[in-house]
């Protein structure tokens, strides 16, 4: 509204102005007779003018008024002008059409002037407004806290701003120009051109990445790059690089996470969780606590996760504190975890209670894994437990003087029962100094001030007590001072051993020192007169020592044995090579050898036979110095024992010659065993023959004659054998023998003799006895002597039946016993006494040997052959043998 009132005004003012100046043209035309044409030009020119204000409405009006002005005035009479004078119409045409043209003109070019005019002041403000925003930004750029940084496609820096450059010490001038890597460790030089590549694959795209760069004086700092490429105006690609310096916000993360890895390493060492806990469910455990209850860290814990780990016994007590705790009482609790693979932890809880921003209630906490200490207190307690049962058991009690205050800072509970107290008494000094033997007291108070002032090294003293019912211990006592701050002694440590028994172990050792003394002596004096020699070898094995009294022992009856070892004493080392090179084998071992036996010749010239044995003796270092022994002179025993020997082999003889007198006497037993089965063989051969004969012959019961025949001829044969085996005469052999089945093969060959005498036989065998070690022939002479014995004894009965029993079991020791009973005449005692003796007989035809020959096979067996006589007719002949181990 304001401009159209301005440019009403302004029109305004070119009318009139316009008119005023062409009335003025006009009258000084009509003034001066100037032609229609001129003036019309004049009044043409006026109207341009004036258009030049930039109405072209007053324009118009201004043109209208000269047409009707120059019309009016050129037509009046004294004007000369002819309205219809084709000339001057068309000079007032003319005229009106170049005004209105020229004033339209003027009017367009007034107003595309008006528009440069004001399209210049607009642009020069933008120059102006654009110049200031340019200072402004180039300030920001410059002076911006942060580093700015533009870089072509090859990394090299176009632009870098003041503040950056001065960050990393430079000036910009030193770092235009340069690549931007200069600005990187080395180690992340690839990093930092991987970045700056990723940007210009994707044109426009922001990217940020965190970095460290090295300043001019080689110190780091940490920034956060935000880089994006662009097109310069060369549409060339440039990067800018925005660069925020977070080396401190880095060094608080870093220390952040050296705090959290610190606070988690403590945790572990420690043992101890951490933990967080609101009354609205959520819950927070530290790594550690994970650890400790052995959860996966990923799982999400609740109040329930601890009820499920705390041990059976000790649930209730976790569920009534976390009762109290959901009534906002703060808690500490000791409580137990069962773990899955069956451990036991010991856990320590300690929660306070707070309240957040929200005003809900936590509980922060934390939980201590006290398992080791609980075991080490467990440890303790039982060292405590141990020290005191060790002190009790050793009757030593520990204690300690506290020296300003002349009493007792500590006493053992064995201390009191040294002195005849109980220890839960209480004692004062003066009843424990009355203990004390009154002739040792003082030795002990003195023993204690020497202490005192001497200050260093252990003192050691003894004294007695006495108790009431007049029993003395002996105590030993050790003791060292503690010096304090001040240099003065300021407590005795020191324990009370009772050395009472040792004491009198002391006595009974000076008496059995001198008992051993006496036995010393009378030792010697035994060595000195015993028939064995003693002897002695350095490590070589030749002999260096002889006794005195070594003449009984072959080897070393002279003189010129010394230097020799004792293969070349021995004159059976080529009879007997291998017993000699054992020998030598022990000896180059160092071992200790025993009963050595070997022949050598004494100084008659006589062959003797030497026992020897001998032990390795060692100097302190362990190095071997030779043999120590003893020789015995057995040449009687070898002669006896080989006496015995040929003792023995005429007991076989005659033993065998008996076994042999014996199948003389059982010959027609015998006979007839052999001829029983002999015959039945030629039967049952004509029988079989006669089968084979018919004319049809019956093959079947040919067979069966020839099985007859062979189980015959078995029989034949086992009586033979049987019989070869007795008369056989060979060495004896022990073997593992059933006792029942030796009867049961003596009784085959007693059969036909207990027939003709008319005697039954009776067995009563045990069965499943253990096995005995024996042999054969002679136990089985054994039973058949026993059994003719009873056959013989009941000849001259006629009145009752004459029965013969043979018993097999075990008696009360564990051994096979066998007995023998007959029912015939008894034996009387003056016989029963001499009965088993050799050459003692009660047949008119007897020799006296057999039962004596029983005797000695028996014992020989390890047995013993005994008789038992019955009340009633009969005698019962018995041994018993013990079994295989």
């Amino acid at each position: 509204m304001f401009y159209q009132l301005a440019t009403l005004g302004r029109s305004a003012t070119q009318f009139v102005f316009g008119g005023i100046t062409l009335a003025v043209v006009t009258l000084a035309s009509m003034y001066i007779h100037s032609p229609f044409a001129a003036t019309a030009f004049a009044c043409l020119v006026v109207i341009l003018l004036f258009s030049l204000m930039g109405s072209f409405i007053a324009s118009l009006a201004l043109s209208i008024a000269s047409v009707a002005a120059l019309v009016y005035v050129f037509t009046l009479p004294t004007i000369s002008l002819r309205i219809d004078d084709h000339p001057d119409l068309l000079v007032v045409v003319a005229f009106f059409s170049a005004s209105i043209v020229g004033t339209h003109l003027i009017g367009s070019v007034r107003h595309e002037l008006e528009a440069a005019r004001e399209i210049a002041a607009k642009l020069r403000h933008s120059v102006a407004d654009l110049h200031n925003r340019e200072k402004l930004w180039r300030a920001i750029f410059e002076h911006n806290p942060a580093m700015y940084f533009m870089v072509d496609e090859a990394g090299t820096v176009l632009n870098v701003n003041t503040f950056g450059a001065s960050q990393l010490g430079y000036t910009p001038a030193e770092l235009v120009g340069r690549s931007v890597l200069n600005v990187f460790l080395g180690d992340d030089r690839e990093v930092a051109r991987e970045r700056i590549g990723e940007c210009l694959t994707d044109i426009a795209q922001l990217r940020t990445w965190d970095i460290q760069k090295v300043r001019k004086d080689g110190s780091v700092l940490w920034v956060r790059e935000s880089a994006k490429a662009m097109l310069g105006a060369d549409d060339k690609p440039l990067v800018l690089i925005a660069c925020e310096d977070i080396t401190e916000q880095k060094r608080t993360e870093l220390a952040l996470q050296r705090s959290e890895a610190h606070l988690a390493q403590a945790q572990e060492l420690s043992r101890t969780g951490s933990f967080g806990w609101n009354l609205a469910g959520e819950v927070f455990w530290s790594k550690e606590t994970f650890r400790i209850f052995q959860y996966d860290p990923e799982t999400k814990p609740t109040p329930q996760h601890v009820l499920d780990r705390t041990h059976p016994e000790d649930r209730a007590s976790v569920q009534d504190t976390l009762d109290r705790a959901s009534r906002g009482e703060d808690f500490e609790h000791e409580y137990r975890l069962l773990m899955p693979d069956g451990s036991v932890k010991h856990i320590h809880a300690l929660a306070r209670a707070t309240r957040n921003a929200s005003g809900v209630m936590e509980f922060v906490g934390a939980a201590t894994d006290i398992t080791a200490a609980k075991q080490t207190e467990q440890q303790l307690r039982r060292s405590e437990a141990y020290l005191a049962d060790a002190q009790q058991l050793s009757r030593t009690g520990t204690w300690s003087w506290d020296c300003q205050g002349r009493c007792f800072a500590y006493r053992s509970a064995e201390v009191s029962r040294l002195f005849g107290f109980d220890p839960d008494e209480l004692v004062s000094l003066e009843a424990i100094r009355a203990r004390i033997h009154p002739d040792d007291l003082p030795l002990q108070q003195e023993v204690q001030r020497q202490a005192i002032e001497q200050k260093k090294g252990n003192f050691e003293y003894d004294f007695r007590i006495r108790l009431p019912d007049g029993t003395i211990r002996h105590i030993h006592s050790v003791a060292h001072a503690v010096v304090g701050s001040d240099g003065s002694t300021v407590e005795l440590i020191g324990t009370h051993m009772d050395v009472t028994e040792q004491h009198a172990a002391r006595e009974r050792l000076e008496n059995t020192l001198a008992a051993l003394r006496e036995s010393e002596q009378r030792f010697r004096d035994y060595a000195e007169t015993a028939s064995d020699g003693l002897w002695e070898t350095g490590p070589d094995h030749v002999v260096t020592l002889i006794s005195e009294h070594a003449s009984a022992a072959g080897d070393l009856a002279t003189g010129h044995h010394l230097g020799l070892p004792r293969w070349e004493i021995a004159c059976d080392v080529e009879e007997e090579p291998e017993k000699w090179q054992q020998h030598r084998a022990i000896l180059d071992a160092h071992l200790p050898f025993r009963d050595l036996i070997y022949r050598a010749v004494n100084s008659s010239g006589s062959a003797i036979y030497v026992r020897t044995s001998g032990k390795p003796f060692f100097d302190v270092s362990g190095k071997f110095l030779g043999y120590r022994g003893v020789s015995s002179d057995i040449t009687a025993k070898i002669r006896a024992d080989q006496a015995e020997q040929e003792l023995r082999k005429a007991q076989a003889d005659l033993a065998h010659v008996t076994r042999v007198t014996t199948l003389g006497e059982l010959a027609a037993s015998i006979a007839h065993e052999v001829n029983q089965p002999l015959a039945a063989i030629v039967n049952n051969a004509d029988a079989c023959l006669g089968w084979i004969g018919r004319e049809t012959p019956d093959v079947s019961a040919a067979r069966r004659s020839l099985g007859w025949i062979i189980d015959d001829a078995i029989r034949a044969s086992d009586v033979i054998r049987r019989v070869r085996t007795l008369a056989k005469k060979g060495d004896v052999e022990m073997v593992p023998l059933d006792i029942n089945d030796v009867i049961n093969e003596a009784i085959a060959l007693l059969t036909r003799e207990l027939l003709n005498h008319h005697v039954t036989m009776r067995t009563e065998m045990a069965p499943a006895l253990p096995t005995i070690l024996g042999d054969r022939v002679q136990l089985q002479q054994v039973i058949i002597n026993l059994v003719m014995n009873g056959i013989e004894a009941m000849q001259a009965v006629n009145d009752r039946t004459r029965e013969l029993v043979i018993q097999s079991s075990r008696d009360n020791m564990g051994r096979v016993e066998l007995s023998v009973t007959d029912c015939g005449v008894g034996i009387g005692e003056d016989v029963s006494v001499r009965i088993l003796d050799p050459f003692f007989t009660t047949k008119s035809s007897g020799l006296g040997m057999g039962l004596a020959i029983c005797r000695s096979i028996v014992e020989a067996h390890g047995g013993c052959l005994s008789i038992d006589r019955k009340q009633v007719p009969g005698a019962t002949f018995r041994f018993a043998l013990p079994v295989v181990s």
